[in-house]
């Protein structure tokens, strides 16, 4: 997958799979990786300047774990991150059936 096609859409992913349980940097890349087949390979570099920016505008909290021996920032959502996911969500339904409609052969 082309790495522009994600421009606009990465804080939407990083939400998803953060809605789904508490993680760790590396295990939300890993999780984005495998919840889409392996077509996502986002780097880390990319990844964790997005995490700081959402627990900037308030949409993850953060938390010291210990995962496997080691001590890790975890990721969760906020009662903000849960409304801002929803919302784009929403608005992702609606932008691909718009693009379907256009891209569909007439």
């Amino acid at each position: 997958m082309k790495a522009d096609a994600l421009r606009g859409h990465l804080d939407s992913l990083i939400l998803a799979v953060v809605d789904e349980q508490p993680l760790h940097g590396y295990a939300i890349i890993e999780a984005l990786r495998g919840r889409s087949g392996g077509q996502l390979d986002i780097p880390t570099g990319t990844v964790y300047p997005a995490l700081r920016r959402l627990e900037a505008a308030g949409y993850l909290t953060s938390g010291w774990s210990t995962t496997a021996g080691r001590r890790r920032r975890t990721y969760a959502l906020s009662s903000a991150g849960h409304r801002a996911l929803a919302t784009q969500r929403q608005e992702w339904v609606a932008f691909s059936k718009v693009v379907s409609a256009v891209l569909s052969p007439s």
